[in-house]
C-alpha cells in the first residue's frame, strides 16, 4: 500500500479545515437535479420508460407481484419503492423523479467518500462535484428509473470495500443488484482492488447467492423483455473509446497504485464486459452501467488535486465548459428523450371525439396513454383483448388478427398512434391487419408529429370533412 495522502496524515485538522465543503458534491447534485425537473413547460414531459414506472407503480401490490412473475422482474424492487412513494405523495413528475435526485446526491457523496479514502480531502471535493455535473449523471438524476439509485449503491459499496466492512459491502451491493442486476458487474471491477482479501471473496459470494433468485426469474423473461435491443452500435464503441482515452489520460502518471486499482477497473470493466457479452446476447444500454462514471470522476478528482498535474482536468473542464453547459440545458427539454407520452396524450385529447376508436401501432405504444388515463378512458381500444392488469402484462394483450381487422372496419373514426416514419414496421399478423384495414377502407384525415410519435386521425372513405 502507498502512504496516505497528506490530508489523511492529520485527519482531525483536515476535518476542521474543510468539513463544511463536504456537502458541496451532494448539494450540487440536488441543485442540478431540481433545475428543470418537470422537463418541459406546463405539466412537463414523460418518456415511455418513465410512463412504465408510473403505471406499474400505481398498480395494487397484488397486481404488481403478478406482473413481476411475467415480466420486468429486474425492476421489481424499484417498482415497489415507487409504489410506496406514490402511496405517500402522488405528485406527478416531481414524485416520479425526486428519488432519482436523491440517489444522485447519495452517489455524489459516495464518489467523494471513495476519493477521500484514496487521495484526500481536495480530491474528494473535486471528484464528487465532477460526478454530479457529468451530463449522463444529470440526465438520469431527472429520470423516473432506477439507474441513479443503482449508482449510489455501487459508489457506497466501493467505499465500504476500501474500509473492509464486508457485511455492509455485501448488503449495499446486493441492494444495488436487486435494483438492477447489471450492478453485479461491479464485482469484477472490485476484484482488482480486493480480490485477494478472504473477506471480499465471502462478501462477493453472498452477493451472487442473494442475486441468484432474481437472475433465474429475469433470465426466463429476458428473451421477450430484451428483444428490442441490438448489438452495440459504432456510436457505442466510439463512446467507449473516448471513455478509455479519458481514463488513460487521467490515470497516466498516477503514483497511487490503490487509486488506479480501484478507479480504472470501475470505469472500464462494467461497460466493457457488457458490450463484449452483447456481441452474443444483445443486452447493452449505457444507462445499465451508469455507475461506471464514478471511476472516471474519482480519477478526475485525484488528478485535479495533484500539485504537478492538476492543470490537466482543469484545462479539460475549461475546454468543455460551453458545450457541457449547452448539453445540460438541452437535457432539461422534452427533446432529450426518445418520445413524450404526455405530449402524445395531449394531442389525442385535442383530436378525439366521443366514441372514437384508438389503435396502437405497434401495440406496445399503448404505453403512451397508460400514464394518462383521462385521455385513454374516453376512447374505445378496439384491438384490446385484456387490459394490462387483467393480463398481468405491461401493455395488455390484443385480439387475433381477424378480430382486429373486423373491429377496425366497424369503427367510423380511428385515432392511430404511430411510430415516426423512419422506424421499421412490426410484421406481427395483428399489426399487419391494422395497417391493411386502414388502407382498405379509410382516409387519413390528419397526421400530427409529436416527439417520437405520430397521432393520425382516420375516417371511413369520404367522411373526413
Amino acid at each position: 500500500m502507498e502512504p496516505p495522502p497528506p490530508d489523511r496524515k492529520h485527519p482531525e485538522a483536515a476535518i476542521r479545515r474543510i468539513t463544511p465543503w463536504r456537502a458541496l458534491p451532494p448539494l450540487t447534485a440536488v441543485l442540478l437535479g431540481l433545475w428543470g425537473l418537470p422537463r418541459g413547460p406546463g405539466g412537463g414531459s414523460m418518456w415511455r420508460d418513465e410512463s412504465t414506472t408510473w403505471q406499474v407503480a400505481h398498480r395494487p401490490l397484488r397486481g404488481l407481484w403478478e406482473l413481476l412473475g411475467q415480466v420486468d422482474a429486474v425492476h421489481g424492487l424499484y417498482y415497489l419503492l415507487m409504489h410506496g412513494v406514490f402511496a405517500l405523495w402522488d405528485g406527478g413528475p416531481w414524485a416520479l423523479r425526486l428519488p432519482s435526485v436523491a440517489g444522485t446526491a447519495l452517489a455524489a457523496a459516495g464518489v467523494a467518500a471513495v476519493a477521500h479514502r484514496l487521495a484526500g480531502e481536495r480530491a474528494a471535493l473535486l471528484a464528487g462535484t465532477a460526478y454530479a455535473v457529468l451530463p449522463p449523471v444529470q440526465a438520469y438524476a431527472q429520470e423516473g428509473r432506477s439507474y441513479a439509485l443503482v449508482a449510489a449503491a455501487v459508489a457506497w459499496a466501493t467505499y465500504l470495500m476500501l474500509r473492509e466492512r464486508w457485511a455492509a459491502y455485501a448488503v449495499v451491493l446486493l441492494l444495488g443488484c436487486w435494483l438492477h442486476e447489471f450492478a453485479v458487474l461491479a464485482l469484477p471491477a472490485h476484484a482488482f482492488a480486493a480480490g485477494r482479501a478472504p473477506g471480499w471473496r465471502r462478501a462477493a459470494g453472498a452477493v451472487l447467492a442473494g442475486l441468484l433468485p432474481l437472475a433465474l426469474v429475469s433470465a426466463r423473461q429476458a428473451p421477450a423483455q430484451l428483444g428490442w435491443l441490438g448489438r452495440p452500435s459504432w456510436q457505442d464503441w466510439t463512446a467507449y473509446a473516448v471513455l478509455v482515452a479519458a481514463v488513460a489520460l487521467l490515470a497516466r502518471g498516477a503514483g497511487d497504485r490503490d487509486l488506479v486499482r480501484v478507479a480504472v477497473p470501475l470505469a472500464l470493466l462494467p461497460p466493457g464486459l457488457l458490450m463484449a457479452v452483447s456481441l452474443a446476447h444483445p443486452w447493452y444500454v449505457d444507462r445499465y452501467v451508469l455507475y461506471a462514471l464514478a471511476g472516471l470522476a474519482v480519477l478526475a478528482g485525484a488528478r485535479g488535486s495533484g500539485t504537478r498535474t492538476r492543470w490537466v482536468p482543469w484545462l479539460l473542464a475549461g475546454v468543455l465548459l460551453v458545450p457541457l453547459a449547452g448539453w445540460s440545458v438541452w437535457l432539461r427539454t422534452p427533446q432529450a428523450r426518445k418520445d413524450d407520452a404526455l405530449a402524445v396524450a395531449a394531442a389525442v385529447r385535442e383530436r378525439a371525439r366521443p366514441g372514437d376508436a384508438v389503435l396502437f401501432m405497434p401495440s406496445r405504444r399503448r404505453e403512451w396513454l397508460l400514464s394518462s388515463p383521462g385521455a385513454y378512458g374516453s376512447l374505445r381500444d378496439v384491438a384490446l383483448s385484456r387490459t394490462p392488469a387483467q393480463s398481468r402484462t405491461l401493455h395488455g394483450t390484443e385480439l387475433p388478427a381477424d378480430a382486429v381487422r373486423a373491429a377496425v372496419l366497424a369503427s367510423p373514426r380511428v385515432i392511430a398512434l404511430l411510430d415516426p416514419p423512419d422506424q421499421p414496421l412490426d410484421h406481427d399478423p395483428a399489426e399487419a391487419a391494422k395497417r391493411e384495414a386502414l388502407a382498405r377502407s379509410f382516409d387519413r384525415c390528419s397526421v400530427t408529429p409529436v416527439r417520437g410519435a405520430r397521432v393520425a386521425v382516420y375516417a371511413w372513405r369520404g367522411t373526413c370533412g
